[in-house]
């Protein structure tokens, strides 16, 4: 078994507690349907957020959804102008037999914009 990492990310439309748990829960939830995962291959997850996202932390959609053992941690991202906004992006260390080229990284909604060189 290995250590790979994947990404992902995903674009709000408005900075309300209630949606960013949703869509939060979406995305972790597709990196791990995406990747034929389960929450206990989950080593560690990142989160970074925009600048206007102040309403909850994303790591909190992880608790709801029932992850309660794995290290989360969230953090500001850099403030560039003309950055797409209200953006909540992730990096999760996962254990998987994936070799590093069967990755999905998974980009949601207009975030798929974000690195259309890796979005599934």
């Amino acid at each position: 078994m290995a250590v790979r990492a994947v990404r992902g990310a995903v674009q709000l439309e408005r900075d309300d507690a209630g949606h960013m748990r949703d869509q939060v829960g979406e995305l972790l939830t597709a990196v791990l349907e995406r990747n034929s995962l389960v929450p206990d291959d989950l080593i560690s997850v990142w989160f970074t957020a925009t600048p206007d996202l102040r309403s909850d932390f994303p790591a909190a959609a992880v608790r709801e959804l029932g992850i309660v053992d794995v290290p989360l941690i969230c953090a500001q991202e850099l403030d560039v102008a003309g950055a797409m906004p209200r953006v909540v992006r992730l990096l999760a260390h996962i254990e998987t037999d994936l070799p590093k080229s069967a990755v999905a990284h998974v980009y949601l909604g207009a975030a798929a914009a974000l690195r259309k060189d890796i979005a599934q």
